[in-house]
């Protein structure tokens, strides 16, 4: 924006009142980079350790319990049908009450829903048991 002043007379300078803009560009462009380049650094502002995967290799005990779920749902006491939850809790209950306690080991198939899962863990703590761990494969090295 300019603005002129009439002269009142000769040649006298006139007054122009305009606003240089680029300063204000380049800073904000500078600006602008600034905040791209920390704002993904800030995005996690809780610090937390996240676990590494890590294949562990454990020994099967004899008096590891290893309880299954396949495809379709159903429960397996190692090989063995167990037919709903009241029941696997009475079995763990037994379990729960030997000393040194067992670990309980979950296979649960890969299209298996987790409610079956979530059931086993369910009985596992109403039964009192310590120590409840996954079978897993390991994962694929290419």
């Amino acid at each position: 924006m300019a603005m002129n002043i009439p002269a009142s007379g000769g040649d006298e300078e006139q007054a122009i009142a305009a606003i240089n803009t680029t300063p204000l560009v380049d800073v904000m462009l500078v600006l602008l980079i600034i905040f791209l380049i920390t704002i993904p650094v800030v995005n996690y502002s809780v610090p937390v350790a996240v676990p590494k995967e890590r294949n562990e290799v454990r020994e099967s005990k004899p008096e590891t319990v290893v309880i299954s779920v396949d495809a379709g749902g159903r429960t397996y006491w190692y090989d063995t049908p167990v037919r709903d939850t009241p029941a696997l809790v009475a079995r763990l209950t037994k379990v729960a009450a030997m000393n040194p306690q067992p670990e309980v080991h979950i296979r649960g198939d890969w299209h298996s829903d987790y409610e079956p899962v979530g059931r086993i863990i369910y009985a596992c703590q109403a039964a009192g048991i310590a120590k409840v761990g996954f079978i897993t494969e390991p994962p694929a090295r290419n």
